[in-house]
């Protein structure tokens, strides 16, 4: 049996099991088991439980541990982990090039807290049906945006299942999918959605804003009529409006286009912007699938929990990459 090492452990995160359940446990428990405000972060406002019945569904960052496994565990916290028999996880291709999306050839996933299962009958009967690639292992092994999410994926489950029990895992990889491409998969994909059993995670940061991300787009304040740029140089308007307020504007706009539950507002505010939000083509996969389904009543509409950024950018020079986590009902 094929089982893919856990490659960027001991780097991005650490690879000693006791700690990383620490840390994964001290990241949990900092997120309050009970109804929270969501105002400062969603535009819907109001309250969520957490965590939320019949959220199976989830966007939350892959960036390395120390920045991201914080704002990670509000989204693994809203789910009820405890009814998953299998579990989506959908990633961007970060390394590897290609116009549609791929699956795993490997038969478990590891990780420093123990193995994940991979359901290969569903990987095989959606490579056939959806044309998908098979990742080469080194592809597999190269792509961070599925491993960050395995160790909280072990963790949410073993705290309900043996590791004999565990529910199998369905890694999807997306390439540079066109919207049309993208509207195909979700129409694919919108039947998993339907059984209750089934969660989806949706590996994605937000923003990466700097000119080692070839990203330095700058929205002035409300009130200025300057309009939107691409930084090269500092400019006055920075002192009164700061370059991380412009960031966070956009991801605000980006967070509400998801919100919207519409493919295309989000495609739009992509196209409009540029945000380089790097799950940006498993979100519309997603949301595309939603669409399909058919579904009403608000379900498959994310809620945003939680954003951070790595940091807060004041000069041309500086960079950030933004993490927001969010659930949707199914």
């Amino acid at each position: 049996m094929a089982i893919r090492p856990a490659t960027h452990a001991g780097s991005w995160y650490t690879d000693d099991a006791q700690v990383l359940s620490q840390q994964l446990d001290g990241w949990l428990d900092a997120v309050p088991d009970k109804t929270v405000p969501i105002g400062s972060v969603s535009k819907q406002g109001g309250e969520v439980d957490i965590p939320t019945e019949g959220a199976r569904a989830i966007i939350a960052p892959h960036a390395g541990y120390s920045y991201s496994g914080p704002a990670a565990a509000w989204a693994y916290k809203t789910v009820d982990w405890a009814k998953a028999k299998k579990v989506f996880l959908l990633g961007p291709s970060h390394h590897y090039y290609l116009k549609g999306g791929a699956t795993t050839n490997y038969d478990f996933y590891e990780t420093p807290l123990g193995n994940l299962k991979i359901d290969t009958q569903t990987c095989d009967e959606i490579a056939e049906t959806w044309g998908l690639e098979r990742m080469a292992r080194d592809t597999d092994k190269d792509e961070h945006s599925l491993e960050m999410h395995l160790p909280y994926i072990y963790k949410m489950l073993s705290l309900h299942f043996s590791p004999a029990e565990m529910p199998p895992l369905v890694p999807i990889m997306i390439g540079n999918t066109s919207p049309k491409t993208e509207s195909h998969y979700g129409a694919l994909l919108a039947p998993y959605l339907s059984s209750p059993s089934n969660i989806c995670v949706i590996s994605s940061d937000f923003a990466h804003w700097g000119s080692r991300f070839r990203y330095t787009y700058y929205r002035p304040s409300p009130s200025s009529t300057t309009s939107p740029l691409h930084l090269k140089s500092q400019i006055p308007e920075l002192r009164s409006h700061p370059i991380h307020a412009s960031i966070k504007a956009v991801d605000e706009e980006s967070m509400d286009a998801v919100e919207s539950g519409s493919h295309e507002a989000f495609l739009n505010q992509l196209e409009e912007t540029g945000n380089t939000v790097c799950g940006r083509h498993p979100i519309g996969v997603f949301m595309a699938a939603v669409e399909a389904a058919g579904v009403d009543g608000g379900k498959g509409r994310f809620r945003f929990v939680r954003y951070e950024r790595s940091s807060l950018v004041e000069r041309v020079g500086d960079s950030s990459v933004s993490y927001c986590s969010g659930f949707a009902v199914l």
